[in-house]
């Protein structure tokens, strides 16, 4: 979907969206006039190999970074021309991350690196969806609520991760790599699970992904290469 099929039912959308960093005196073109859509529900897969882009993309959506030129709109609103703090509130009323190190703090357990999810959701006046304990059953967990992230696999780590990002009952879940560092099968277990909680919950899901196969297990696939979505069917 491109910004010229963008409807009402978006939650997020960039419109002719550029990203330039800089070093010194050098300046690289992370995205290039991107104009990119997802949809209430949807799943979308941003593949592409690294530097492609795909990062850049997913922070734009999700208003951790504002474009050097274009717009960002979250639920046809202005977001990219907030401020940070402001972006901050739009973030935490909708929006989640699980990324490719599944950042749990590692002093705290299972249950507490979830639960602490949900206290702070609840304290900003959001929604919370379950109980710690009920956010780890659902991602098979709960045996494990008294472990620390060091006393755990990748895997299990992951599906933490997931937990935790549910606990803000997102609108809108982004992933970035989130199998990455992951073996293939337990990389295939996290993403049946990531699977089966967007058709449970019906979140917007964009996943970053190097992997066509991982990519293609999505309802759309947008693919990108030197910072611009390629046009479907492009080799």
């Amino acid at each position: 979907m491109n910004v010229a099929t963008a409807t009402a039912a978006d939650v997020s959308v960039c419109r002719n969206a550029s990203v330039v960093y800089r070093s010194g005196e050098a300046e690289v073109q992370a995205l290039v006039e991107v104009d990119f859509a997802i949809a209430a529900g949807e799943s979308v897969a941003l593949q592409g190999p690294s530097g492609s882009g795909k990062t850049t993309l997913l922070h734009l959506l999700g208003g951790l970074l504002v474009p050097s030129a274009g717009e960002v709109l979250w639920k046809g609103e202005p977001l990219s021309s907030l401020d940070a703090a402001a972006r901050g509130r739009t973030r935490a009323g909708g929006i989640a991350y699980v990324l490719q190190g599944s950042n749990l703090l590692p002093t705290l357990s299972v249950f507490e690196n979830v639960a602490f999810a949900a206290w702070v959701a609840e304290r900003a006046g959001l929604p919370v969806r379950d109980d710690a304990t009920e956010l780890l059953r659902l991602v098979g967990l709960e045996g494990k609520a008294a472990a620390l992230p060091p006393e755990i696999s990748g895997g299990e780590a992951q599906r933490v991760a997931l937990a935790r990002a549910l606990a803000q009952s997102p609108e809108l879940l982004l992933c970035d790599e989130p199998t990455g560092h992951l073996d293939s099968d337990t990389a295939a277990r996290v993403l049946d699970l990531l699977e089966a909680l967007q058709e449970r919950f019906g979140f917007a899901l964009a996943i970053a992904t190097h992997d066509r196969g991982v990519a293609a297990r999505w309802q759309r696939q947008a693919r990108l290469a030197d910072g611009r979505i390629l046009p479907a069917g492009a080799p």
